[in-house]
């Protein structure tokens, strides 16, 4: 085995957290040592792996191809080692546990369905979920935080050198308080939307191409007054007290819809949808807990597809 054996423990972690942080005082500050020292066991890895696996820039650092390709694997190695260390101190024996991340496109609808059914079925199972956007979970992904990323981001480079599994396709929807003035009218007058102001995903984010893809389809402009969040209960919440029209992922708003409590705007024509699915490092094995995670996720997206649920 070509296995350098003066790789130590603690230059794993370093590497870890500095790709994490995209930055060497960030990533000193978290594992709360200097920053001259982080940057000497950055420069002893290096050393022994004979390559830069960081670019240095203006705005921090940045992996090189060699650190992806290192990435791979540092990650899952650190996260198995854990593992492995907790299984001889016993702590296999207490409740299964599996961490995932779970974007803004599936929190509101189809996870509470999924949490509820694995809960109901697994008496010692701790589910910790993480939300936030894609570039920020699929980077815990790729380092081994997490085990498995759930919703749209198929549009997100970060996801290179992970798999991912097509559960269905959601579109945008364009909706607003009930008495909104825009619903005197179906379809809307494209031309009046941009009158209102407007609830966005913010600039960058996967969710938000998608509703730029919307508003091309239907020739609508862009509001100069903008509330751009990934926040589902700030935006209802601003939605139901102003005049305002939110561009949210149907899944969002879809039990409100139902309920009455929130109304879609007519446009005549409809944004094709992203793939919601589920995403994972196929370099990490997969522990039970987690695969009981994708089973119920597929099950409920089935039904989802069939018009099953909710």
């Amino acid at each position: 085995m070509n296995l350098d054996t003066r790789i130590k423990f603690r230059h794993l972690l370093c590497f870890l957290e500095i790709a994490r942080q995209g930055s060497l005082a960030r990533a000193a500050d978290v594992l709360a040592i200097s920053q001259p020292a982080i940057s000497k066991t950055l420069k002893e890895l290096e050393a022994l792996l004979e390559t830069r696996l960081f670019e240095r820039g203006r705005q921090g650092v940045s992996l090189t191809a060699a650190g992806t390709r290192f990435l791979r694997y540092a990650g899952p190695s650190v996260h198995a080692l854990r593992e492995g260390v907790g299984s001889v101190r016993g702590e296999a024996l207490q409740p299964s546990q599996v961490r995932i991340g779970v974007l803004s496109t599936v929190e509101g609808l189809l996870m509470p369905e999924v949490l509820c059914r694995l809960h109901q079925r697994h008496e010692a199972l701790v589910i910790s979920v993480v939300t936030g956007v894609s570039a920020q979970l699929l980077g815990q992904l790729h380092v081994g935080e997490l085990e498995l990323v759930v919703g749209r981001m198929t549009d997100s480079p970060r996801i290179q050198g992970l798999s991912f599994e097509h559960l269905y396709s959601e579109s945008m929807a364009l909706v607003v308080r009930p008495g909104h003035p825009l619903l005197a009218r179906q379809p809307v007058e494209r031309g009046l939307v941009g009158q209102y102001a407007q609830v966005l995903p913010p600039p960058g984010t996967t969710i938000r191409q998608h509703a730029d893809s919307l508003f091309v389809q239907g020739g609508i402009g862009v509001a100069a007054q903008r509330l751009e969040t990934l926040s589902l209960a700030l935006s209802r919440r601003y939605v139901l007290g102003s005049d305002a029209v939110w561009v949210a992922p149907r899944d969002a708003v879809l039990i409100d819809l139902g309920r009455g409590e929130l109304a879609e705007l007519d446009l005549g024509v409809r944004e094709p949808g992203g793939s919601v699915g589920i995403c994972r490092n196929a370099a990490v094995p997969q522990g039970l807990a987690a695969q009981w995670v994708c089973e119920v996720l597929r099950e409920v997206a089935g039904a989802y597809r069939l018009g099953g649920y909710p």
